[in-house]
């Protein structure tokens, strides 16, 4: 056995991925679904089992424990961090992950009707993971790497450390948490729980990634209710909802300001939810951009065509609203820089190139970091999280762990 192994990783993988832990955006529960408690429960079962401290489950579900430092002199806790839930974009439901032994480099075929292959000419990272153990799903769910895939990570870094226990740890707190995929990862847990000074969320994608910034993101919900009355008898009575809600969307840029038109710094107007009748229909938008002052932007440029057709449709009501959801964490960890460093060593350390990176989304970080925990996003190693096109390699998985390893021995320098 060398230095870094991790026996078992492949095993432990698959017993998460096999829990269906999806979350609920529509939900008014926390957590949002009750399956995610079974994860929650076997995970706090296995720190028990592994002799960590003061593990717990909270009524809201997240799962906290101890691993002691091995220091005589004083040292900082450091939290180690990654969600149980998995995106509500594909379900996660009788996942059955497929292991590629030797990877050929070529196109990998997931279905058995051949209807879901991974393209390497859609996936040229791929090419990089020849000869590696690729994991996929069989095209029919998510793989739910993201985020079991940090869990697994965290898992083997510390049973690693209770086998090593000559090599130096500082105080070690493990969190997990509930709902992350649905912006409520924070929503129940507070900082004097965590009790640690720094915090890493295990959660990011390509191996050596190290992001230490978000987009800075806002939801903007307009609601039309209209006049509603039976359609045999409307002329010059109905106002239809459904139409003016749709006259909304239709105004927005085709060519930018989207998703599918923009990459690494550019921001966005996302409408993703579109529900309702004739008498009211609500269309739900997410706004996203690195810099508060683009959100306002984008915000006040939908409540422009909002205004206009307030006008045109006087006998509509149009409601908009706008609800905050997370900053870029970057202003905080700036402030910080400590943080960074040391996961850039250890990085390095594990014979990688460091990839500061941007995440066009966000992380449990992002909130922590504004709650008074610094917490950078670590690399997991996996790739097209929520989609059935997840993969991930078991080399990298492991070399996230051996990162964790390192960086917990540079926290006791």
């Amino acid at each position: 056995m060398n230095e870094f192994e991790f026996p078992g990783m492949l095993e432990r993988f698959f017993n998460y991925v096999k829990i269906d832990t999806q979350s609920n955006e529509e939900s008014t529960d926390f957590p949002s679904t009750k399956k995610q408690l079974n994860l929650s429960k076997k995970l706090k079962e296995e720190l028990e089992t592994m002799g960590l401290e003061d593990v717990e489950m909270t009524q809201w579900g997240y799962v906290l424990a101890t691993l002691r430092t091995n220091q005589t002199k004083e040292v900082p806790t450091i939290a180690l961090i990654a969600h149980v839930d998995t995106s509500p974009d594909v379900s996660g439901e009788n996942v059955n992950p497929r292991v590629h032994k030797n990877y050929d480099g070529e196109d990998v075929v997931l279905s058995e009707d051949g209807a879901f292959v991974i393209k390497v000419d859609e996936n040229p990272y791929l090419k990089e993971k020849k000869g590696k153990t690729l994991i996929t799903t069989d095209g029919s769910t998510l793989l739910g790497a993201d985020n079991k895939a940090g869990i697994t990570e965290i898992m083997c870094a510390l049973d690693f450390l209770l086998k090593n226990p000559d090599t130096p740890r500082p105080n070690i707190r493990v969190l997990f948490t509930p709902d992350e995929e649905v912006g409520r990862g924070t929503e129940h847990v507070a900082t004097e729980e965590i009790k640690a000074d720094y915090a890493y969320t295990i959660d990011g994608e390509k191996l050596g990634e190290l992001e230490d910034e978000t987009f800075c993101a806002d939801t903007v919900e307009v609601k039309v209710t209209g006049v509603n009355v039976h359609p045999g008898y409307a002329k010059d009575k109905l106002v239809n909802a459904v139409k003016i809600a749709a006259e909304i969307v239709e105004q927005f840029p085709k060519d930018r300001l989207s998703p599918e038109t923009t990459e690494k710094r550019e921001g966005y107007i996302h409408p993703y939810n579109f529900a309702g009748g004739s008498e009211e229909t609500v269309i739900k938008i997410l706004i996203r951009d690195f810099e508060e002052a683009g959100l306002k932007e984008k915000e006040d440029y939908i409540l422009g065509i909002v205004e206009s057709m307030r006008e045109k449709y006087p006998r509509a009501n149009i409601d908009f609203k706008v609800q905050e959801s997370y900053r870029n964490m970057k202003s905080v960890l700036d402030k910080h820089p400590e943080v960074l460093e040391k996961a850039f060593k250890a990085i390095e350390t594990a014979g990688i190139t460091p990839l500061k990176n941007i995440i066009r989304g966000g992380t449990d970080g992002a909130r922590l970091s504004f709650m008074g925990l610094p917490t950078p996003n670590i690399f997991t190693g996996g790739a097209n999280f929520h989609s059935r096109y997840e993969w991930i390699t078991l080399e990298d998985m492991q070399k996230a762990s051996e990162v964790i390893v390192h960086l917990m021995k540079l926290w006791c320098e």
